[in-house]
């Protein structure tokens, strides 16, 4: 689902953007801000959505978008360079020109969330974080919509960490709650050890009355689904973005084929009641 389609006469030609900006995140990863300055609507978009980034003469990827979705001057992506493609990007100067189509995809529940003032539980794993935070900002931004937020968060090594300076600030806002963990840490790691599920059989839930999302490693997410469902969440309470394969975003290519959905055009944020019985075949 292209958000603004009236904004993009093909879907498949890059519109033309700057990158202003880029932070280091950790020594893999950095984030990029972008901007247009010959298009004054800037970027639009919805939290959970992604675009494809174009570096010209290398190639394309899909990459989520994780800023501010009430910055529409600034179009944020958070990049681990680990590809022919984001290794590359991770490495662009500012003043670099790069191609953006997009955007693309089902967003975060937050609407359905706010109907009804539900408790929110974030899960990410990894960089799975990144198209965590533009929920984060929407709920801060609307927080009398939400009731209780809680994010549990959990890397490889604190160094791992994404937005560390942001963790620190929300934590800060009330009612909501950061927790991390790190799968292994030195001594001047005052946090947990451990995994996710760990956080999460620690934390206080009301599942009549919350809605989960979560992203990250797809083993992560499916011992996380699993933990939800003994404590009492629901399937349709609980949501996946499942970021695989994508190469066009239109649905044509078939590469993220998941079952009888694609990736790209159906998700990447689904349900789990949609694709609970898909999580377990390793061959998908």
């Amino acid at each position: 689902m292209l958000l603004n389609p009236n904004r993009v006469v093909d879907p498949m030609v890059p519109r033309i953007v700057t990158l202003r900006r880029v932070i280091r995140e950790t020594h893999d990863t950095v984030t990029l801000h972008l901007s247009d300055s010959s298009n004054g609507g800037g970027f639009g978009f919805a939290p959970g959505q992604f675009n494809m980034l174009y570096l010209f003469g290398v190639g394309e990827v899909a990459i989520s978008i994780s800023g501010d979705p009430t910055r529409p001057d600034v179009l944020a992506h958070t990049v681990r360079a680990v590809g022919t493609v984001t290794e590359p990007l991770a490495a662009q100067k500012r003043g670099a020109s790069l191609g953006v189509r997009g955007p693309y995809g089902s967003g975060w529940p937050l609407d359905q969330a706010a109907r009804c003032g539900s408790d929110l539980l974030l899960l990410g794993g990894g960089i799975g974080l990144a198209p965590l935070r533009p929920a984060i900002y929407h709920v801060l931004h609307h927080r009398k919509q939400f009731g209780r937020c809680t994010l549990l968060y959990g890397a490889r090594t604190p160094a791992d960490l994404l937005y560390a300076k942001e963790l620190e600030r929300w934590q800060m806002e009330p009612g909501f709650t950061v927790r991390t963990i790190v799968d292994r840490a030195g001594r001047s790691w005052l946090g947990p050890v451990g995994v996710l599920t760990d956080l999460l059989r620690a934390t206080e839930i009301d599942p009549a009355n919350t809605i989960a999302m979560m992203c990250g490693p797809e083993a992560m997410m499916r011992f996380t689904r699993r933990e939800l469902r003994e404590r009492g969440l629901a399937d349709e309470d609980i949501f996946l973005s499942m970021e695989r394969n994508m190469k066009c975003a239109t649905g044509v290519c078939g590469h993220c084929q998941f079952g009888p959905a694609f990736v790209c055009k159906d998700g990447p944020v689904f349900p789990l009641n949609r694709i609970a019985p898909l999580l377990g075949i390793r061959e998908l």
